[in-house]
């Protein structure tokens, strides 16, 4: 067992700025996203902000989305602008074939199935499903990849695979498709924001945008929207999420690249994290204390 001292607590820190008052949250955001779409990725930094600094008073649900728009040749100039101003993982020297491919049948099951086992593990089966695509040219339509991605987030492989096949996992997946249609959503990646303690209606904005822009959101429709609570550090925030690049934690923590990659050089010489050339970029990952 080492015996580096953790200088940040970070159980302490969720429990205390994001288990809301009652246990209920006033702000419900849908999250509509397709897993193999550049740009619902982008939108991930953006989301794990909020969820960060709002966590108490926000509940992030991501909804599958069929209903997705043509891609034109105009997306791949947007890409390197969604990477530069959101921090995905996406980046200029990435090869992605520039179109939204179909998302196979049973991994759209499978992420449902995933659910079944915890939001929070659900959420965490979807971005390793991302990772394996956009970083190691996967086929998630390959029942053992998806599974190795089970396994990766500690899912019971059992009970995984089992409700794959079941209709709990079909009619999870139904229903993500009928919310998409009920609400409009024609694009991916859609955020709709609604205040559960009124009966106004949602705000729908499709697209990326600024982090600013969805806060005015939040406070448009709260107007008690208390001051955002504050982010763990980098340290917390990379073991808490594995792996990151430092165009995303720049974004996150609204730093210069520049200040975010001193900080991991140093997280480097403490043996905290570990940097991992890809054809895809540069990838910091938390080094697992046994």
């Amino acid at each position: 067992m080492s015996s580096r001292k953790l200088v940040f607590n970070f159980s302490e820190w969720l429990h205390e700025y994001h288990c809301s008052i009652g246990g209920k949250q006033s702000i419900e955001v849908y999250a509509f996203i397709h897993p193999l779409c550049p740009e619902s990725w982008g939108m991930e930094p953006i989301l794990k902000r909020m969820q960060l600094e709002y966590g108490k008073y926000i509940c992030i649900k991501h909804i599958l989305s069929g209903n997705i728009a043509n891609v034109s040749a105009t997306h791949h100039r947007q890409l390197n602008k969604v990477a530069s101003e959101t921090g995905s993982f996406y980046s200029s020297e990435t090869s992605i074939d520039c179109r939204y491919e179909s998302l196979p049948y049973n991994t759209s099951l499978a992420i449902k199935a995933a659910e079944l086992q915890g939001k929070k593990r659900g959420i965490r089966f979807l971005r390793k499903l991302q990772q394996y695509y956009f970083l190691k040219n996967k086929d998630l339509s390959n029942m053992n990849v998806l599974i190795e991605c089970a396994e990766a987030v500690k899912l019971d492989i059992e009970e995984f695979v089992a409700d794959i096949s079941s209709h709990t996992a079909e009619k999870a997946l139904k229903s993500d498709l009928k919310v998409a249609k009920e609400m409009d959503v024609q694009e991916v990646p859609s955020l709709v924001f609604f205040n559960v303690n009124t009966d106004d209606e949602g705000i729908k904005v499709s697209g990326i945008y600024s982090y600013d822009i969805y806060i005015s959101i939040l406070k448009e429709i709260m107007p008690s929207l208390p001051e955002p609570a504050p982010l763990p550090t980098i340290e917390s925030f990379i073991r808490f999420y594995q792996v990151s690049t430092a165009q995303e934690i720049a974004a996150v923590y609204n730093m210069n690249l520049r200040t975010v990659e001193c900080e991991m050089k140093n997280l480097t010489k403490r043996n905290v994290v570990q940097k991992i050339p890809t054809d895809h970029g540069v990838f910091w990952k938390y080094k697992q204390v046994h």
